[in-house]
């Protein structure tokens, strides 16, 4: 049967890749496809349809970054990893954009991205009692929106239209994601932040991290992404937040992490070996458990190192107090660990 141009793979081309266990009984189950490739891009694990064309979301930021950066934006440490960050909106990460504002020279107002309130309950609580209410600063996306202003000023750009997809940086940024996934657009929408964002498939998000995060030790890639690659790296809190899934990952195992909304993960390891999932219901809550298994099955990454992390960052299935249950493995992930 031909492939829909306008939707993703669907559950009969899918695979459970996790369930999750209540009391002995299995509730839920998470059906989507992921892919494995190695250093050299080609596939080392195939679970589901990993070719069809899928939203990346978020986990396209580290490349709309780079951008801003080919447009003369200088991030630096934590400038470029909230840039490339899905924050949760703290203290912390509102200075580091209003920062990057500064240096702009343009207002808070001037970002495209929805007003909201931190996820974090420490910056919520500060913004409720100084009445300040919400802002824009506290949304997930405000330092890809900062490093997009800030490639306007630095270009003379118009800063009102930066997020129509005929703007000088949005053609840069799509030139960006399909030199890096290997792959044409196939579909191109509108992000939850009103940027636009890009369809391409599981195995050209994968390309993607691979050669991201190959490109601080390889001494003919892009500089500019080996300061993306290097600044995550080194500033996880600013791509995620302090005890968040993606910051442990990258703080625990040296390894980039990056989530997007509706199900999407990708990661990869300094190697280069990547791995990208999708979860067909969109739920974030076991791309974790699976990316991690998928890259230790892989001999990627420490298996004791992993279990570790995991812990961390899987929530157990709790019935009021006590946990119950856990998110565990679908049979043809765990199959691969036999």
């Amino acid at each position: 049967m031909p492939h829909n141009p306008h939707a993703t793979f669907t559950v009969d081309s899918a695979v459970e890749l996790a369930v999750v266990e209540r009391s002995g009984f299995v509730e839920s189950r998470h059906i989507g496809s992921a892919v494995v490739l190695s250093a050299d891009g080609s596939v080392v694990t195939e679970l589901g349809d990993i070719r069809t064309p899928l939203y990346a979301r978020s986990s396209l930021k580290p490349f709309q970054a780079l951008a801003s950066m080919q447009s003369g934006v200088p991030l630096r440490g934590a400038q470029a990893a909230v840039a490339c960050g899905s924050h949760v909106g703290s203290l912390d990460h509102m200075d580091v954009v209003e920062g990057m504002l500064k240096a702009a020279g343009v207002k808070e107002d001037q970002l495209q991205c929805p007003t909201a309130w931190p996820q974090d309950e420490t910056a919520r609580n500060w913004l409720l009692r100084s009445d300040k209410g919400r802002s824009k600063l506290a949304f997930n996306c405000s330092g890809k929106h900062a490093a997009f202003l800030w490639a306007c000023t630095e270009n003379g750009w118009d800063t009102h239209s930066y997020l129509e997809p005929n703007h000088p940086l949005q053609q840069r940024v799509r030139s960006v994601i399909e030199e890096y996934s290997g792959e044409q657009i196939a579909h191109l929408g509108i992000d939850g932040c009103g940027a636009p964002v890009a369809a391409i498939s599981l195995t050209g998000l994968a390309r993607a991290y691979s050669l991201l995060a190959k490109a601080p030790g390889d001494k003919n890639s892009n500089a500019r992404a080996a300061t993306i690659a290097t600044s995550m790296l080194d500033y996880p809190w600013a791509v995620q937040g302090r005890g968040e899934a993606n910051t442990v990952v990258m703080d625990e195992l040296g390894i980039i992490a990056k989530i997007g909304a509706e199900g999407v993960l990708a990661m990869a390891t300094p190697q280069g070996v990547s791995v990208a999932i999708k979860m067909l219901d969109g739920n974030l809550r076991a791309t974790s458990l699976v990316g991690l298994t998928l890259l230790a099955a892989a001999g990627a990454v420490d298996i004791p190192g992993v279990s570790s992390v995991l812990e961390r960052v899987v929530s157990p299935v709790m019935g009021g107090s006590h946990p119950v249950g856990k998110i565990r493995l679908g049979p043809a992930v765990s199959a691969l660990l036999d």
